[in-house]
């Protein structure tokens, strides 16, 4: 394991300060065992990440329920931050933006965490065809009520940011302190509007998925079928249909030999990548297992040169993703 010390950021225009390194755990209770998400944990905390990420909808309860049991001894460590507004059962009102859905459900995630409160409560994705003013006032209303101390967007888009920005000024509600996108050195679609948008209204970025669900770490060969037993071999429908191309395999071996020879792995470079935009505050490393958690700390001190990162550009342009159509099939395009 490399020797590093962590970084700490402010989150967007708050006060509030996270390692650059945010554990996601959305394997938690599916695929991770509870042994090994508390070595994880512990893991996590001696190395001085301080910053914890799950959600309602991960094995539809059981992480949180893991991470309440697993942060029980030292809650007042971590910046816990849950999300809500994905499906959590078949009923009309058990997902979305309603005002009765979320008081029903931050209660439901209090009670898995075993908490009283969460520092950071994000809506989970964007539904276009809702208002914003209810889930707006809702978080207002938690904020008072101590539940929730600060809040936050997920698979937000710009113009809806902005929109957000404007109703918390009109209400008198605090602005959100976090977005939580997609992006990573295959897909820098939200260079265009996404992060601007952040920075303008002060918003923290802290994107999932740096190493683009597992293709950024080099494993994958093109022309090669997958290991049965990856993700890409379980022909999950997301990545299928986003991260899974031969382009972006041929791109993946380019940079793990460039890493390589810098000391690195892929990953680690994918990493320090979007970690090296100023406009980040962390990035989730979403692990199912300690040494894959543990490969992360690479990352944390790994500068990337002016020539790395004309490098990049000439591998996937600014503001492009690595190949046309690349978009994830649970956040599509409206219009048409």
């Amino acid at each position: 394991m490399p020797d590093f010390t962590m970084q700490y950021r402010r989150l967007g225009a708050s006060n509030l300060k996270v390692s650059t390194l945010c554990l996601g755990t959305m394997m938690f209770g599916d695929q991770t065992d509870e042994a090994e998400a508390g070595r994880i944990v512990a893991s996590a905390r001696d190395h001085g990440v301080n910053f914890i990420d799950t959600a309602d909808v991960y094995t539809k309860g059981a992480s949180e329920e893991m991470v309440g049991r697993l942060l029980a001894r030292n809650r007042t460590d971590w910046i816990l931050a849950t999300k809500l507004g994905n499906q959590m059962g078949a009923a009309p009102n058990q997902s979305h933006y309603s005002r009765t859905w979320i008081m029903h459900e931050i209660d439901a995630s209090l009670r898995r965490l075993a908490t009283d409160y969460v520092d950071i409560l994000y809506l989970h994705r964007d539904f276009i065809d809702e208002n914003l003013e209810e889930p707006v006032r809702a978080m207002g209303d938690l904020i008072r009520a101590g539940k929730i101390r600060y809040w936050a967007v997920s698979n937000f888009r710009g113009w809806r940011i902005a929109e957000i920005a404007g109703l918390c000024d009109k209400l008198g509600v605090p602005r959100p302190v976090a977005c939580q996108p997609y992006y990573n050195l295959l897909n820098r679609m939200p260079e265009v509007e996404i992060l601007p948008a952040c920075k303008h209204f002060g918003l923290g970025v802290v994107p999932y998925s740096p190493i683009a669900r597992g293709v950024l770490t080099g494993k994958y060969l093109p022309g090669q079928q997958p290991d049965a037993n990856s993700r890409a071999g379980r022909a999950d429908k997301r990545m299928m249909e986003t991260e899974f191309r031969e382009e972006s395999l041929i791109i993946a071996q380019t940079l793990k030999a460039h890493a390589e020879a810098r000391g690195l792995n892929a990953g680690q470079f994918a990493t320090a990548w979007v970690l090296a935009n100023a406009f980040v505050s962390s990035v989730i490393a979403g692990p199912r297992t300690l040494a894959q958690f543990e490969d992360y700390f690479g990352a944390v001190n790994a500068a990337i040169s002016a020539e790395e990162e004309a490098m990049v550009d000439g591998l996937v342009p600014r503001g492009h993703a690595s190949t046309h159509g690349y978009t994830d099939p649970s956040y599509p395009f409206v219009g048409r």
